[in-house]
């Protein structure tokens, strides 16, 4: 082999580890982390599963769901444990939970075991395509167990709990904490990721769709799940050409004079200069970061968030499910699914902005007992309670009473509608609370 060869293969080997290291393949590692970890939204397509096979009442049901919810979301005790062990640990004890818990319940609802009795800088970015993720992941799972098992929904409680324990596994040692200088593209690069989601989010939605309306053969699953997976990759293709020019740049020789004259005046030796490609390159870079800078300052004094928060529960879309109209339940899906997204990501947000980073894991952990608290009133003591009242009603006009059937269930528009009054009601006073945050961090937030 000749100095040549071996120059590349060490040069190629050497790119890989810079690649595998670096920030933006720890993002698009992070994107897939997330994407996996969203299966607490796809209880409602497995849960008809656990109600058949265990003949749970819609009280109990919703009573689990809840317990998934509070898995879910309270984290205290990762926040605590990531806050005095390395960062591969807490993903450890994440993907152990998680493979452990959905693997105990593909074992239940198949009947091999007895049935259980109970059962810095970018954060706002960067959190906000996290929470997009997390809101995309379920509809992702949903399109990978249709390619692999087309419709048995009961393997896919097998696959939200070995898939993303393996996600976990193979970039454990890519979450990490990183000293890394300020990108000349940072902006750009997460724009590009945006885009992304939103052309992911778009797709899933259009695949969601048209499967309800059109009989899709297993070839059609599986081209739909390769686009799908197309989209979820692609921000590693973003990662490593940030990487390669991350890379050219390091290796180009810098000739500079003492003085460097950018039309304009000069930048003494003494202060850090920045070298660009061109004049023209600079004066658009110039005039985009002025244009950004000013749009935050006037997004900052008239447009605070704890406000943005307040007009997303508005509670359209709990109306719309109420008084349901000809196909309202797609509107009302995207209004709720909106806004819950927004919800959560205006929450962390605010929270890191009130409270500082400095216990951040903790903290944003706490403002996850939100989730589950209010999963418990409203999920089981109100929605779950009113829809096996109006069963029970329906089995009664019947002539049968519960002992008779396995399952409950009730059916028509009377079985949510006061449910979804009551939640319409609850949104609105949590956005008058809201109102009441605006007023008190005008000054600062």
């Amino acid at each position: 082999m000749d100095s040549h060869t071996t120059g590349t293969s060490c040069g190629l080997c050497s790119f890989v580890i810079q690649t595998l290291r670096g920030q933006w393949f720890m993002m698009f590692a992070s994107f897939l982390i997330i994407t996996g970890a969203g299966a607490t939204y796809l209880f409602g397509v497995y849960s008809k599963d656990i109600n058949a096979t265990l003949g749970y009442d819609q009280s109990t049901l919703n009573l689990l769901s809840t317990c998934k919810d509070l898995g879910a979301n309270v984290g205290v005790l990762s926040g605590l444990l990531a806050e005095v062990t390395p960062v591969w640990f807490v993903l450890l004890i994440g993907s152990a939970m998680n493979f452990a818990g959905y693997f105990l319940i593909w074992l239940a609802v198949c009947g091999k075991i007895p049935k259980p009795k109970n059962f810095p800088e970018s954060r706002r970015i960067m959190l906000g395509l996290m929470k997009g993720y997390v809101g995309l992941s379920g509809a992702v799972f949903t399109q990978l167990y249709l390619a692999i098992y087309e419709d048995d929904s009961k393997s896919l409680i097998l696959l939200i709990g070995w898939l993303p324990a393996l996600i976990s596994m193979v970039f454990v040692y890519t979450i990490r904490t990183m000293k890394v200088s300020s990108h000349p593209n940072e902006l750009k690069v997460f724009y590009e990721y945006l885009y992304i989601s939103i052309a992911l989010a778009l797709c899933l939605m259009g695949l969601t769709i048209a499967q309800k309306q059109v009989t899709f053969s297993h070839y059609g699953y599986v081209g739909s799940c390769v686009a799908v997976c197309v989209l979820i990759f692609l921000p590693l293709a973003i990662a490593i050409r940030e990487e390669l020019a991350t890379r050219r740049q390091k290796r180009k020789p810098v000739d500079a004079p003492n003085r460097i004259t950018v039309d304009g005046p000069p930048f003494p030796e003494s202060k850090p200069a920045t070298i660009l490609h061109s004049q023209s390159s600079e004066n658009q870079t110039s005039c985009s970061l002025t244009a950004v800078d000013n749009l935050g300052q006037i997004g900052g004094k008239y447009v605070p968030r704890p406000l943005i928060m307040t007009l997303v529960l508005s509670g359209v879309g709990d109306l719309l499910v109420a008084f349901p109209i000809p196909s309202s339940v797609y509107i009302a899906s995207l209004i709720i699914g909106f806004s819950y997204g927004a919800h959560l990501t205006l929450l962390f947000t605010i929270i890191s902005e009130l409270f500082g980073l400095k216990y951040y894991s903790t903290l944003f952990n706490c403002g996850q007992l939100a989730s589950p608290l209010g999963s418990y009133v409203f999920n089981v003591q109100v929605v779950a309670k009113l829809y096996d009242k109006e069963a029970l009603k329906q089995l009664a006009v019947k002539g049968m009473t519960r002992s008779m059937v396995r399952e409950l269930t009730c059916m028509g528009k009377e079985c949510y509608r006061l449910s979804f009054v009551i939640l319409a009601g609850a949104n609105f006073f949590g956005a008058l609370v809201l109102f009441v945050l605006v007023m008190r961090t005008r000054d600062f937030l």
